[in-house]
Formats: C-alpha cells, structure tokens, sequence
C-alpha cells in the first residue's frame, strides 16, 4: 500500500524519527572523527607529523591498530545519549521554531527582507534559536569531551554520582557555547536555504531531493564550520579542564593569543571541515530526507 500524501508540513513524531535516526546512524559512524577532532582542538603544542600520532592515540599510540581503533571510542555511552538528544533538537527543532516565525513574524521579516530573502532569513533565525536553546544538552556535551580528551578527570565516578557532585559546574561555558552556536546554526541552515533557493530552484524544502538535501548541506555545514571555528576552540579548552579548576573563556583567549597567536583560533579548521564536516552532511542530509519520509507515515 503506498504511504498517504503529505500535507507539507511535517508532524512533531516525523520530526523527532527522521532526526534521530540521523543521529544514531551519525553517532556509529563518525564518534571517532569526532574524537580526533577534539583532541587536535585540545592540543596545545605545535603539530608535526611526528607528534600527530601521540595527539590523537594518547597512550595507545604505539598499540596495534585495533587497539588504537577501539581508543577512538572513549565516552561513547554520554555521546550516545547527547548525539541522539542534539540532533532530535537540532534537526527536529529547527522546523519547530521556523513555523513560530512564520506563524508570528512573517509579515515583519517580509517587510524588512523582502518575501524571498525573508524566507530565507526566517530559516536562518530559526535556526540561530535552536543553536542558542541548544546549551540546554551542555552537560552531556561536557561529559562526552572529558572522556575523548581528559578521562582522569572523572577518576573512576559514574555519571549520576558526577552529575550529584558537580551541578553547575557541568554548565561552565555555557556562554561560549551559546556564541558559538547562534552564528553556527545561523549559516548551517541559511547556508542551506540559500543553496535550495538561488542555486538548485527548490521552493518547498521539504519536497527537496536527497541529492539537492546533499548539496545544501555540504554548504551548511562548511559555512557552519568556518563561522562557529573560533568560539569551538575556545569552549572545547573550557570544558576539556578537570572539573575542579574553573577556566574563563577570557584567560583562555588570552593564554591563546600569547602563546599561540590569532590563526590558532582556526587551528585544526582545515581537518575539521574534511572530517567533521562530512558528519554534519551525512546528519543533516539524512535527516531533511528521513523527516518528509516519515511524514508520510507518522
């Protein structure tokens, strides 16, 4: 039996199934990319090819390949619960926030834009809103890059008894973390209107082909990437501290500026959108095809 049409708007339980069966799929897939990731950011020292291998194995870096495979796996189970919950928001939400606007707010963007780049920048916002309600998630995103860069300091506790002792201190960064995804989120999902609306005609995004949802999102995910790069270090070196010692985003910048000069805020950028970028692709894409798809079921 063929799946009834869809009305074209998506209900919440597509939303939420699209988006995190993109997460998961995501999630075994690229947690060791994002483990590298991570590390390269944390590192401190000037990287050669000779301390390359160091960097992203640690203390594995002389074991077999599987071993130093299977290294690339630290925290899954926090990953686990923060790529699913982030990417259910994030993909889900998005949708969400961009039909309160157009609800609310339509008629003073079109005013202000025009009806074309209105759309567009209603995609846009909704997706800066996202990226900012996005810091809700922080502790597991904390969790999970204490245990890609610095397990020692969880020094043998469980989650609910690390959640019990730390409270707050799991937010610490939050505001970094609030900077860099509203801008982030901002050009993932502008960057991606734009490509579907100027370069492949598509007027409905979500009648968008899995190939145009591609192409979109290797946009997105680029201009995400760039933009979000400088805030990314500076929030991966807050929440990769040990849990006792309080490090301001400010004394970090400071220490990166002196130490390492300005470029070192895009340090790793070029690995990251090789490697982190085609992650965000593969969710993102997945997740605009998943949802459409759903909808016509759920």
């Amino acid at each position: 039996m063929s799946p009834p049409p869809s009305s074209g708007k998506d209900s919440a339980a597509a939303r939420i199934l699209g988006s995190g069966t993109s997460g998961i799929a995501e999630l075994l897939i690229f947690h060791p990319v994002d483990t590298v990731a991570k590390r390269l950011m944390s590192n401190k020292s000037k990287v050669s090819f000779s301390s390359l291998s160091p960097i992203i194995f640690r203390e594995h870096a002389t074991a077999s390949i599987g071993k130093r495979f299977i290294s690339l796996f630290p925290g899954l189970g926090y990953a686990a619960g923060y790529k699913v919950a982030q990417r259910v928001y994030k993909f889900g939400g998005q949708p969400w926030f961009n039909d309160l606007i157009n609800k609310h707010y339509k008629t003073q963007f079109n005013n202000t834009f025009g009806e074309r780049k209105g759309k567009l920048m209603m995609q846009a916002t909704a997706g800066s809103l996202t990226g900012i309600g996005e810091v809700v998630l922080l502790p597991l995103d904390v969790l999970k890059i204490k245990r890609q860069v610095n397990p020692e300091a969880f020094r043998g506790r469980g989650v609910i008894r690390i959640f019990a002792e730390e409270g707050l201190t799991l937010y610490r960064g939050w505001g970094w973390t609030m900077a860099r995804n509203a801008p982030g989120s901002f050009a993932l999902f502008g960057a991606s209107a734009v490509t579907k609306e100027y370069v492949l005609g598509v007027q409905d995004y979500s009648k968008a082909t899995w190939g145009q949802n591609f192409i979109a999102s290797i946009s997105g995910a680029v201009a995400s990437i760039t933009v979000a790069a400088p805030l990314d270090v500076v929030k991966t070196r807050i929440q990769n501290a040990n849990f006792e010692r309080k490090v301001s985003g400010v004394t970090v910048v400071k220490e990166l500026l002196k130490n390492e000069g300005a470029t070192a805020f895009f340090k790793g950028l070029t690995p990251k959108i090789l490697v982190v970028g085609p992650k965000l692709v593969f969710s993102y894409t997945l997740a605009q095809s998943l949802i459409p798809l759903f909808a016509q079921y759920v």
